[in-house]
């Protein structure tokens, strides 16, 4: 097997496994994916690789609810903030560039704290008169570290959370934050030559064993404890954001 083949391999593997624990959790299919991608190729590439699978799925769950309109209304500052906040990123070259492997690094530590405030025992209420000047800082720190990492949940998911939104707003609204910054990664990538033609057409193969995994870990959920598994992923999280960090450095 060629090396071009395996690399092909191993990306369609990972975003099988990605896309079954998705569907076991109901959240990871990016962060997970990102971080094990990241083992085989730039953060860069792997972000890029990313496209279709997340946009696909993150507009299905953007659309599938009521809400939209009043949590683009709600939340617009935000996601304005998120999206010039990536672009502004990405000028810097810290991703694409990727220089002495720092940007391995970023994304090692931000599987860490993804993985970290995910078993952390606590939740934060955010009262609705602090919106108007924390959600524009939220979306621009969610930006930058996406730009940086291609991560797209630091410090959004905490922050959505924090707003004490209904189960079925809070998913449409994460559907949304990821849809919007994805939209800028991948404009960004596009102009600094990352999304080529062949990333792009390996990126649409790509979303047929995510979809099949998660059909798959939907199909497990019901016969299983998600919560459990849900500590297990988080945990993996953090082992894997540890190994990215300490392969960087060391």
């Amino acid at each position: 097997m060629t090396d071009d083949s395996l690399l092909v391999a191993e990306t369609l593997a990972i975003f099988l496994f990605a896309g079954f624990i998705k569907g076991i959790v109901g959240l990871g299919l990016p962060v997970l994916a990102i971080g094990l991608l990241s083992l085989v190729m730039p953060p860069a590439q792997a972000v890029a690789l990313l496209a279709v699978p997340s946009i696909v799925t993150n507009v299905w769950q953007l659309a599938a609810g009521p809400h939209l309109a009043a949590l683009t209304r709600r939340l617009w500052a935000l996601l304005l903030a998120s999206f010039i906040a990536v672009l502004a990123g990405l000028s810097t070259g810290f991703l694409v560039a990727d220089a002495k492997g720092y940007a391995l690094a970023a994304v090692g530590v931000s599987l860490l704290v993804y993985g970290l405030l995910g078993l952390a025992p606590f939740h934060i209420r955010v009262p609705a008169r602090n919106e108007r000047w924390l959600g524009p800082l939220i979306g621009a720190a969610t930006g930058l570290v996406a730009s940086a990492t291609g991560v797209l949940s630091i410090p959004s998911v905490p922050y959505l959370e924090a707003l004490g939104l209904r189960r079925d707003e809070l998913v449409q609204a994460l559907g949304l934050s990821f849809s919007v910054t994805t939209a800028a990664l991948m404009i960004g990538l596009f102009r600094y030559g990352v999304m080529q033609m062949s990333v792009a057409a390996l990126s649409l193969v790509a979303l047929a064993p995510a979809l099949a995994g998660m059909a798959a870990g939907q199909w497990l959920r019901m016969r299983i404890h998600p919560l459990a598994f849900r500590v297990i992923f988080f945990l993996g999280l953090v082992a894997l954001g540890g190994h990215l960090l300490w392969r960087t450095l060391a």
